[in-house]
C-alpha cells in the first residue's frame, strides 16, 4: 500500500476527538436540552416525531427513527410513535414524479401530520428545498421542528424552532457528530421512560 494504515487511522480519531469536543464549546448542548425537553414533553401528551433526511441523513433519519419505535438499549419502555419519511419509495417517487422532489416530505407531512407533533430534519448544509419545504409545512401545521445542521445551517437554520448546529465543514464529520447526538438523544428518552411499561 501507498501509505500505513495504522498512522492514517489514530491521524483520523485524533482528528474525530478535537472536532467532538468544538461541541462542548458552542450552543449545542442547549440546544440539544431543549430539543430533548420538547420531545419528551411531545411523546407525553401523545404527539408523533416526524424525521426526515437526504441520502446519509436519510440513512440517520430512519436509524433514528428505529431506536424509538424498537429500542435503544433499554427494554423496559414502550415503543414511541416514531416516522422516517424517507423510507416509503412509492410514496417518494410519486411524490418527486408528480409533485417535484422539493416536496417529497412536505407533502407526507399535510397528509401524516398534526398540531404539536414534532418535525426533526437532519441536513448538514440546510440548504435542501426539500428540507426547507418541510419545515415550512410543519410550521404551518403547528408542529415544533427541531433540525441536527452543519456548517452555517444553510437556508433552514432560520426557519427552526430548535436548530442544533454541529461546528464544521466536512460532511462526514458532521454527520458523524449527528449521529452521536441522535444516540444521545435516544438515552435520555430511555431514562424518561424506562418505567413506563408496555401493555
Amino acid at each position: 500500500m501507498a501509505y500505513d494504515i495504522k498512522s492514517k487511522f489514530t491521524k483520523q480519531i485524533r482528528f474525530l476527538v478535537g472536532e467532538t469536543e468544538k461541541l462542548l464549546q458552542s450552543d449545542v448542548i442547549e440546544s440539544v436540552n431543549n430539543a430533548c425537553t420538547y420531545i419528551i414533553n411531545g411523546i407525553m401528551e401523545g404527539n408523533r416525531i416526524f424525521i426526515c433526511g437526504n441520502g446519509g441523513s436519510a440513512a440517520d433519519a430512519q436509524h433514528f427513527a428505529a431506536e424509538l419505535v424498537g429500542r435503544f438499549k433499554s427494554n423496559d419502555r414502550p415503543p414511541l410513535p416514531c416516522i422516517a419519511l424517507t423510507v416509503d419509495t412509492s410514496i417518494l417517487t410519486a411524490i418527486a414524479n408528480d409533485f417535484g422532489y422539493d416536496n417529497v416530505f412536505a407533502r407526507q407531512l399535510k397528509a401524516l401530520a398534526s398540531s404539536r407533533d414534532i418535525l426533526i430534519v437532519i441536513s448538514t448544509s440546510g440548504n435542501s428545498m426539500n428540507i426547507v419545504n418541510a419545515i415550512k409545512t410543519g410550521k404551518e401545521l403547528g408542529m415544533t421542528t427541531i433540525g441536527l445542521l452543519g456548517k452555517k445551517g444553510g437556508l433552514a437554520i432560520d426557519e427552526l424552532d430548535i436548530p442544533i448546529l454541529v461546528p464544521g465543514e466536512e460532511t462526514d464529520i458532521i454527520q458523524q457528530s449527528h449521529l452521536m447526538i441522535e444516540h444521545f438523544i435516544c438515552s435520555v428518552i430511555d431514562d424518561e421512560f424506562a418505567d413506563v411499561r408496555c401493555e
